[in-house]
């Protein structure tokens, strides 16, 4: 595939078959399968989480660091390891080689990020981040 600049319609087909790999995996499926329940849904944001990287478009709006935080107790290095060869064999067969070297990075940063948060977290960023993830979760019910 020729190099080219990242456009927001690469997108769905990634995240489409990332997560289908994802949902499949032995190690990382559980965790997913277990806290998505809404797949449309969450296919949606992550376009707009990674549009918002990828472009700095600002569609995002979100706390991934609260969502992640809600399964902590699941999220190991080798899960978030795990995570990041699928991605990295993803984004390799189906994009552009540059496009796909920089959402490697990104996911990489991304990841140790989600990382270091949920492990150092203090006391009081733990209280808000499960109080955010509750008002999430009561929202989504609403809707």
């Amino acid at each position: 595939m020729p190099d080219q600049e990242f456009t927001e319609d690469m997108l769905p087909a990634v995240l489409d078959r990332f997560y289908a790999r994802v949902r499949a995996d032995a190690f990382i499926g559980p965790v997913f399968n277990d806290a998505v329940h809404d797949w449309s849904d969450h296919l949606e944001r992550i376009g707009a989480f990674w549009s918002s990287v990828m472009l700095g478009t600002g569609r995002y709006k979100g706390n991934p660091v609260a969502k992640h935080f809600a399964h902590a107790d699941r999220l190991t290095p080798e899960r978030f390891a795990r995570w990041l060869e699928i991605w990295a064999l993803t984004t390799t067969e189906m994009l552009p080689a540059s496009v796909a070297a920089e959402m490697q990075v990104k996911a990489a940063r991304i990841a140790e990020s989600l990382q270091l948060a949920i492990e150092f977290a203090s006391a009081a960023q733990r209280s808000t981040m499960e109080a955010s993830e509750l008002k999430d979760v009561a929202g989504a019910r609403q809707d």
